[in-house]
């Protein structure tokens, strides 16, 4: 499988894209506020929510304009908070050692305030987003639960600790391409239970009792009289732990999180784009499951180490070459 990377500036390295040739899209944008990577182009840094939900939309619908009619686009977004100095804090994600990304502390409080935004108030980015993107003609589907067993801490004692964050599933068209067999997930042990307490019937619809009372020559446990594939649709909330990765920047989603949305959104042979592409992890899970990944990112030294993330999750190296990097 191939993929490619892009650098500069999304929303005008996606215009060298085809219309409709992207399956999907599965990305994580730079939260509002929370960190400066050096860059005056980057998104992240602005002074209102509103201005910073203006440009996700734009490149949203550049997105929309390269992604095949059934496309999906797959968005994790995490939340902020007003600081006292006026500058937004969100929700943790892992920071590499050693890099110069900074805090994003330059946003003064009268704007955010001139906002309706109250110091202590959480802004509500995500929905923001997800509302905007809504109305510029995006089909929202679904809000998924990104639940972290293991967050951060928090000095705060007037709320609970945070330890989710948003993934939200938008389509392009009301009929798009989801396989939900491809994620469907094990059924819990309360369902296999009620599972064998269900009546069955033989093929004239004739009750036969519980599937515990139809085969009594079979004195074993309950898992014996359950079909060997008994699993279920995918369930919205999931729970994934964050993982660090040292070579990686501020922001690492984990490969976990994102291989449903890959598996569900596309076949094999299609490709997937991140126009937030940082260290690489969307390619990487694309590329092992043999889907094409394109990746546009604007800070050339994060596009250095996607080569070594890809190779931190698929580790057969020698069935995936990197087409090209490209500057716009």
């Amino acid at each position: 499988m191939d993929y490619k990377i892009i650098i500069g500036d999304c929303l005008y390295s996606m215009q060298s894209l085809p219309d409709q040739s992207v399956q999907t899209c599965v990305t994580s944008p730079p939260y509002f506020g929370l960190r400066n990577y050096g860059n005056d182009q980057q998104i992240g840094l602005e002074q209102t929510p509103d201005e910073f939900v203006n440009k996700l939309v734009d490149v949203f619908r550049e997105v929309r304009r390269v992604l095949k009619n059934d496309g999906t686009l797959w968005l994790n977004l995490g939340d902020s908070y007003c600081g006292v100095n006026g500058y937004a804090r969100a929700s943790e994600k892992f920071q590499r050692k050693g890099r110069n990304d900074a805090p994003a502390n330059n946003r003064s409080l009268s704007a955010l305030h001139k906002a309706n935004i109250k110091t202590k108030d959480l802004i509500g980015i995500p929905w923001r987003v997800a509302f905007a993107l809504q109305a510029d003609g995006w089909y929202l589907r679904q809000d998924i639960i990104w639940s972290k067993p293991n967050p951060m801490p928090e000095p705060v004692k007037d709320r609970c600790t945070k330890s989710h964050e948003y993934i939200f599933l938008l389509s392009k068209s009301p009929k798009y391409y989801y396989d939900h067999e491809a994620i469907k997930e094990d059924c819990s042990e309360s369902n296999i239970q009620d599972f064998m307490k269900r009546k069955t019937l033989n093929n004239k619809g004739k009750g036969l009792g519980t599937y515990e009372e139809a085969r009594p020559d079979l004195a074993r446990s309950r898992a014996d009289y359950m079909p060997s594939d008994l699993k279920r649709n995918k369930r919205s909330v999931w729970e994934v732990t964050p993982k660090p990765y040292s070579g990686a920047h501020f922001a690492v989603y984990p490969p976990e999180l994102i291989e449903p949305c890959i598996l569900a959104a596309t076949k094999k042979g299609d490709t997937v784009l991140d126009p937030f592409g940082g260290s690489g992890t969307t390619a990487g899970v694309a590329l092992k499951h043999k889907r094409k990944a394109i990746l546009c990112e604007l800070n050339p030294e994060y596009a250095s180490i996607v080569d070594d993330r890809i190779k931190d999750i698929f580790h057969d190296i020698n069935q995936y070459n990197l087409l090209d990097i490209l500057e716009d």
